[in-house]
């Protein structure tokens, strides 16, 4: 029978023979963490190589992503479509194993990590999503979502900010369903950690309200076997392994050091590392008997076989929680979405009232929260602010799991990386909000989102100097133009309710990408629209009002300087010029449009143009050209009420005529 050593030393193999071959790579933690992979994986993990996506498997996440040869391996080795020649192919161009775990490249790989504490946060968004989605459909005699989060981390995910948010949020929580082990071998890039890093990681975490199991030997098999039984019997905190383990285990001359935390061994240490761990195998080489000691194919069957024979059981007793179940984890939108969504948005245009489009906002989660028991929200402490608490809202607690909203605290960070998770995990449709300004401490994992293409909504309100007295710390400026840049993202700041309403559609019926959704503090008007108009919103940008035949200019903006757009427009008109106005709610979309529309509602022939928005002017440009104008704002706000501040900086309806006259 093989040892658990030797199918340990698997790992250890492949990762130093992966990385030997790239030339690039991280083989010390692997190594090091061989074999608490073994024991969890072989003794505890649920889940199936042969359907990777099976609702109710256990989840892993490797949060020290840079140790991604540890993942592959055991995604090879247990049975999953990653072919050895993939493992051949480690960081080279279209392989499904590149530098880091990226979702979406090879089967099993539950996210994107690489950029340390990430992992650890999407961790808890995935155990939130448990948590909540059990209290929800289990019944006496029916436990249909009972599953584990688990998770690898580093010194390094401890080391960043968004750790101390994520893993505080948890212990509050009382997620018993997530076990997070700690790889602690003392040695980061820079070398041995105590000269930057000396917290005490385990009363850190007990302070969190985690259940601790400190000092396991991170080498010894039935110490750690013995702490995750431990773990999983703890069912109302968290649990964090603290695993004592040597970095690049084996390796006779730099086990323990960091130079073997991100580099190639070197081919003659490899030699030495094999001969000294009893690996008498040339590169690459695993011994059929050690294939059948990883393979889950035929265990991972059976337990998903033993699960579905329980759902059909559960499916007889209530028929409707599992067709909602089975809906909402496929991602799949009501039967009636359609026809319950345009009703909605007709209703919200015949309303026709002035009101901030954070209420709008409001008003539309109230609408379609009635349509999807799937929406699950939150807040970063600005929920009365933010307007994200609709009536049927139900904030989690560690004794309420039953829940579809999330006080996050101070924790912008924490909070959109864990509604990745959320998404990640399926069932639910998340959203976060807080104010713009504060999308900044959030930003990489908005990055994350987009990279992975999944399901986020992030909501930012007090979207500009509309903030008014708060001044120049809380008034976005560059933030709207900057997020538009990130690849993948979809960016709304829509004009009035309607806008508004569609823009929470389109980013809730979006499968395939994250939305932002930006809405304003001050009050603003509603825009009087046909029904083609509202269809059109959801194109990015469309003409709002026009002129008879050929316009001279054109007047573009979006969000609270719509108005300002079409009382210009008026202005004019009554001078007797032809002035066309563009509401453009989001340029992402927009600039995806075929060629011919973009042409409709801009077209070249009209060179003269100003764009309108209270923010920096480098992304108006494309659209307004060279012969037109931008009535922007190249530099930070002040501290003053909302109107005098919109004067202060031009914007008002006489500088934006002024601007359109002198380029006509």
């Amino acid at each position: 029978m093989t040892s658990r050593r030797e199918l340990a030393n698997a790992i250890r193999a492949l990762s130093m023979d992966a990385v030997q071959k790239a030339n690039s790579g991280h083989p010390g933690a692997p190594m090091g963490m061989a074999d608490i992979a073994e024991v969890l994986w072989n003794d505890f993990m649920r889940h199936n190589p042969s359907n990777p996506k099976w609702s109710n498997r256990d989840r892993f996440v490797l949060s020290n992503g840079h140790g991604s040869m540890l993942l592959y391996s055991l995604l090879h080795l247990t049975g999953y479509d990653l072919p050895l020649e993939e493992l051949k192919n480690f960081r080279q161009l279209h392989s499904r194993t590149p530098g880091h775990p990226e979702y979406g490249y090879a089967p099993g790989i539950e996210t994107t990590t690489g950029p340390l504490g990430q992992g650890i946060t999407n961790a808890v968004g995935m155990a939130i999503a448990e948590k909540a989605l059990a209290a929800h459909f289990n019944k006496d005699g029916h436990k249909i979502v009972a599953h584990k989060t688990y998770v690898f981390m580093g010194d390094g995910c401890l080391m960043e900010g968004i750790s101390h948010e994520a893993c505080s949020l948890a212990g509050t929580l009382g997620l018993g369903n997530l076990i997070a082990f700690w790889d602690d071998n003392g040695i980061s890039i820079d070398g041995h950690v105590e000269g930057w890093f000396t917290d005490d990681t385990p009363k850190r975490f007990e302070a969190y309200g985690w259940h601790v199991i400190a000092n396991v030997d991170g080498h010894d098999s039935n110490a750690l076997h013995k702490a995750i039984e431990f773990a999983k019997a703890m069912t109302d905190k968290p649990t964090l392994i603290c695993c004592k383990t040597t970095i690049g285990f084996g390796s006779p001359n730099k086990a323990g050091t960091h130079g073997c935390h991100g580099a190639a061994l070197g081919q003659d240490e490899i030699n030495l590392t094999k001969a000294a761990l009893g690996w008498d195998h040339e590169a690459f080489e695993v011994p059929a008997e050690v294939y059948a000691g990883w393979d889950a194919r035929a265990k991972g069957a059976k337990a998903e076989k033993e699960w579905n024979d329980s759902f059909a059981a559960y499916k007889s007793a209530y028929p409707e929680l599992a067709v909602e179940y089975e809906r909402r984890m496929t991602g799949d939108l009501p039967e009636n979405w359609t026809q319950d969504a345009d009703k909605f948005i007709s209703a919200v245009n015949d309303e026709a009232k002035t009101t901030a489009t954070r209420l709008s906002s409001l008003a539309s989660i109230e609408g379609y929260a009635r349509l999807l028991p799937e929406l699950f929200g939150g807040s970063a402490d600005l929920g009365g602010s933010n307007m994200t608490e609709w009536s049927a809202y139900r904030p989690m607690r560690a004794n309420k799991p039953d829940a579809n909203y999330i006080n996050y605290g101070v924790r912008e960070f924490g909070m959109s990386a864990i509604l990745n998770g959320l998404a990640l995990h399926g069932g639910v449709i998340p959203f976060g909000a807080t104010f713009l300004m504060f999308s900044e401490y959030g930003r990489n994992a908005l990055r994350m989102a987009s990279l992975m293409k999944i399901r986020s909504i992030f909501v930012y309100t007090h979207d500009s100097i509309g903030l008014g007295e708060d001044g120049p710390t809380h008034q976005p400026v560059e933030q709207t133009a900057t997020l538009r840049l990130i690849p993948f993202m979809q960016v709304w700041r829509p004009c009035d309710a309607v806008e508004t309403a569609v823009s929470w559609r389109a980013a809730i019926e979006r499968k395939d990408g994250p939305s932002i959704l930006i809405f304003s503090r001050q009050n603003l008007p509603h825009m009087p629209r046909t029904p083609e108009q509202i269809k059109a919103i959801y194109r990015g940008g469309y003409i709002l009002s026009d002129c008879e035949g050929q316009p001279e200019a054109i007047i573009i903006a979006t969000g609270s300087e719509v108005e300002l757009a079409v009382k210009a427009a008026d202005a004019l008109t009554s001078k007797g010029k032809k002035i066309r106005v563009v509401s453009m709610p989001s340029t992402n979309i927009f600039d995806c449009q075929d060629a011919q529309y973009r042409e409709s509602v801009l077209p070249s022939s009209v060179t003269k143009r100003v764009a309108v928005e209270a923010g920096v002017t480098d992304g108006w440009w494309k659209y307004v050209g060279s012969n037109g104008r931008v009535v922007g704002l190249n530099r930070f706000g002040e501290s003053a009420p909302a109107g005098q501040l919109f004067k202060e900086f031009g914007f008002t309806v006489e500088n934006v005529v002024n601007n359109v006259e002198a380029i006509l």
